[in-house]
């Protein structure tokens, strides 16, 4: 068993026939883009690409931008995708129908050092940056993850994921979690909290949830009963102890939460309704480098400066203290202000601009924050700067409200003090919708 659509098992040889077919329909190329959007066509195709000997690339994002500059990373890249949509790339369709199984259908054996894939995050100047992720590292780092989940005693589990699977969060605990340790993923990607549980339905017992913040909020203020969940891992954004509690005593379960990053990926864990610590993945180490501090060893394979502020308690527990200001994660989608900022300045016409921090999210229902913007474009009207933000970034980072000003309110430094802008929001009468 390796997976499950709508309730109904899919065996490991159909897998593995699925792989098959696929690598031997790939074009001739080194990089693959995987933008498959069902969680089981993105597991074949993860595995069709690496039995071949290619490389997946996971884009930060899927804006125009981005994939302008991933070819410039990879000339040869191609896309994989399962929607009609294609994107700025030479296209593959993910073969419609079931491959033929083939009985004799054995687990490929991959080299642990073998690449696969390379992961992108966009730093201040725009410029996308690739993480190396190499098979034996990944495996080890799941397998250490299923031990502290308590994931074994020979029990196969169903996981269930809101979380894409390019995500980091995702690709670690909804597709390699389940291959590499003997359970099995569910193809579905629920996002409300009906189709969530409708989606946890069907699955045998015992049962996970991969999931965010975000939807943990929305199921709690929903209404929608849930079925059983044996086991809750959250992950994205840290997770306020109130909420942990509330979904321990609604789901009756147990739930964990995961610290990392894109680049490094998952590094430690806790369980918040009974400890504020996080421990850290056998191997790695924090070493504290300015107000942060750079994670190392185990089966990270770029040493990252986290951009988060720590305290050791321990040789191997910290305290999260709280995120470095310009960072932004909505949804699942992680940014910075700086990011954003470059993209809004680098658009022709925009004379100044900056985004900044909203003082409350805008979003009651989800706890959703939001960001704003304001810039010196005399020349571009809203409609205008709307649409040339959404060739570079996520459309989740879009502005609100977005407000066109005649200067920026620099200090002598030429800073932009969080204030000055905050208060331009809370003066101006009519903020640009998006």
């Amino acid at each position: 068993m390796v997976a499950y659509r709508a309730g109904a098992p899919i065996l490991a040889g159909q897998f593995l026939s699925e792989v098959d077919r696929l690598a031997r329909s790939l074009p001739p190329c080194r990089h693959v883009l995987n933008a498959c959007t069902d969680r089981y066509h993105f597991a074949v195709g993860l595995a069709a690409a690496l039995t071949s000997g290619r490389i997946t690339l996971l884009p930060s994002s899927q804006a125009p931008e981005m994939l302008r500059q991933l070819r410039e990373f990879a000339p040869d890249a191609i896309c994989l995708t399962d929607e009609d949509d294609g994107t700025a790339l030479p296209c593959v369709r993910y073969p419609r129908g079931s491959a033929s199984q083939n009985a004799d259908s054995a687990a490929p054996q991959i080299d642990e050092a073998q690449l696969l894939a390379y992961v992108f995050t966009s730093g201040s100047t725009g410029t996308p940056l690739p993480y190396r992720k190499s098979f034996g590292p990944l495996i080890r780092c799941v397998r250490e993850e299923a031990r502290r989940l308590d994931l074994g005693g020979g029990a196969r589990w169903a996981i269930l994921a809101t979380v894409p699977p390019q995500h980091m969060f995702g690709l670690e605990s909804s597709v390699l979690l389940t291959l590499g340790n003997g359970h099995a993923l569910c193809a579905e990607r629920p996002f409300y909290p009906a189709d969530i549980a409708a989606a946890l339905e069907p699955l045998p017992r015992p049962r996970a949830l991969v999931t965010t913040p975000v939807h943990l909020r929305a199921l709690a203020s929903s209404g929608v009963a849930l079925p059983a969940v044996d086991l809750v891992l959250c992950s994205t954004a840290p997770l306020p102890r109130q909420l942990a509690v509330e979904t321990e005593r609604r789901l009756q379960t147990r739930l964990l939460e995961i610290y990392g990053s894109t680049e490094t990926g998952m590094i430690a864990m806790r369980r918040p309704t009974q400890s504020a610590e996080w421990r850290l993945w056998p191997g790695v180490s924090l070493a504290p480098e300015g107000e942060t501090s750079r994670a190392q060893g185990g089966h990270i394979e770029q040493p990252t400066l986290l951009a988060d502020v720590l305290e050791m308690t321990g040789s191997d527990t910290f305290l999260l203290h709280g995120r470095v200001s310009d960072l932004v994660n909505i949804a699942g989608r992680r940014s910075s202000l700086a990011h954003l900022t470059h993209q809004l300045n680098s658009i022709p016409g925009v004379e100044d601009g900056a985004f900044f921090h909203t003082e409350e999210p805008t979003d009651s229902h989800t706890g959703v924050a939001r960001v704003a913007a304001c810039v010196v474009a005399p020349n571009l009207d809203a409609a205008q700067l709307l649409e040339a933000l959404r060739q570079r970034i996520d459309a989740v980072f879009l502005p609100r409200p977005l407000l066109f000003v005649a200067q920026l309110p620099r200090n002598g430094t030429g800073k932009l003090p969080l204030a000055a802008l905050r208060a331009l929001t809370a003066q101006s009468k009519s903020p640009t919708p998006v």
